[in-house]
């Protein structure tokens, strides 16, 4: 049988902060944990070498003051390439290796603990350096030149590490405004989704309620308890639930309004296995607003029983929801008003969002039926 590590454990009230998907704003955000990006997976080994060529070129040509032959040129030249290597790709990997303990830190700290780590990597390399050319002969020892050669170097690689630091610190705080902006645009679409439940059918469900009230009491008493899981699913502020809440969220939806629809409607279910719903996540109301604008823009405008099929798949790390409604027969819609009135771009928006962008939610409409298909990636976690 197989084995399932439940997201369940993930999307839980002690993990309330995991997103399982990985969305847009989770992806950012690893790129946020610290305000330098992992520097060897910047470039190759190979590009580092360029630069670090041109870069030592480039700071020989301008310290040539004293070389007098062609021969002091190259060995300058030379000497510079090793050292510039041995205070560059150390520095690198030791920073890549402290990772875990910067991205907690502030950036002012880590700027200044990244500067003198670089800084303590030039002295001790030019240091190196030097010494292997006076043992070989090819440096006379001078204390002050000794002294000087080192300072020069050291503020060199002080001011080349300063301007990059402040380059990824400008890049950090453009991604931290625009996950905000992006955060900030999914909390007013998900307002804008829960403030819409209620309005709509709100007076025709209290008036319900009053009417079971005086004729019904134990329905009454069933159809607020559908209510109050309705509303509590509704407001509780989760951008992502689980696949069973979903559904459960559904049927409350539908049991409400069947005290007021009667045998207007009819709902079936085809759910996957479930070892399998129990790992599966959504967006949510997603699945409701699909069932919400099916019921207030076909079943409301007949007096016919509509049949309402709900087909869930998950298969290669994919789910399907296929909602199918069959059209009044008697009753004429009109096709180019339904497709004005069903219109799923804010819950597609949502689903891409969260899941990516090969999330979509499409419907296609004839004389007969109106399908719908919700379908976004999720890998599952079998093992």
């Amino acid at each position: 049988m197989k084995n399932w590590r439940s997201y369940r454990s993930k999307t839980s009230q002690e993990n309330k902060n995991f997103s399982i998907a990985k969305d847009e704003v989770a992806l950012l955000a690893e790129r946020l944990e610290f305000f330098i990006p992992k520097l060897m997976d910047v470039m190759r080994p190979w590009q580092w070498l360029l630069y670090i060529f041109f870069w030592s070129l480039f700071i020989t040509i301008i310290d040539r003051h004293d070389l007098d032959t062609w021969s002091e040129f190259l060995v300058k030249f030379i000497s510079r390439i090793f050292q510039y290597l041995a205070t560059v790709i150390p520095a690198l990997y030791i920073i890549d290796y402290l990772r875990p303990t910067f991205k907690y830190a502030n950036p002012i700290k880590v700027s200044a603990r990244i500067v003198t780590l670089f800084a303590t990597s030039s002295v001790v390399s030019v240091t190196l350096i030097m010494l292997v050319m006076i043992n070989a002969g090819w440096l006379e020892y001078d204390r002050q030149s000794f002294l000087l050669n080192i300072l020069f170097n050291v503020m060199i690689t002080i001011g080349f590490i300063f301007v990059f630091l402040l380059y990824f610190l400008r890049r950090h705080r453009e991604l931290i405004s625009l996950k905000q902006s992006f955060e900030d645009k999914l909390t007013a679409q998900d307002d804008i989704l829960k403030s819409r439940i209620s309005p709509h059918f709100f007076f025709n469900t209290i008036n319900s309620l009053v009417s079971l009230t005086e004729t019904n009491s134990p329905q009454a008493a069933d159809l607020l308890q559908h209510i109050s899981a309705l509303f509590r699913a509704s407001f509780n502020g989760a951008f992502e639930i689980s696949f069973e809440e979903e559904v459960a969220l559904c049927e409350h939806y539908l049991a409400i309004e069947s005290y007021r629809l009667a045998d207007k409607l009819e709902v079936r279910w085809q759910l996957p296995e479930e070892d399998m719903m129990y790992d599966m996540v959504i967006t949510a109301l997603t699945l409701q607003i699909v069932l919400e604008k099916m019921l207030l823009n076909v079943v409301e405008m007949t007096t016919e029983t509509i049949v309402m099929d709900i087909i869930v798949m998950w298969e290669q790390h994919h789910v399907t929801i296929n909602v199918t409604v069959q059209l009044p027969s008697k009753t004429f819609m009109v096709t180019h008003e339904l497709r004005q009135q069903i219109d799923f771009s804010i819950q597609a928006e949502r689903l891409r969002a969260h899941f990516g962008q090969s999330a979509d939610i499409q419907s296609t409409f004839d004389s007969k039926q109106i399908v719908t298909i919700i379908n976004y990636p999720l890998q599952d976690v079998s093992f």
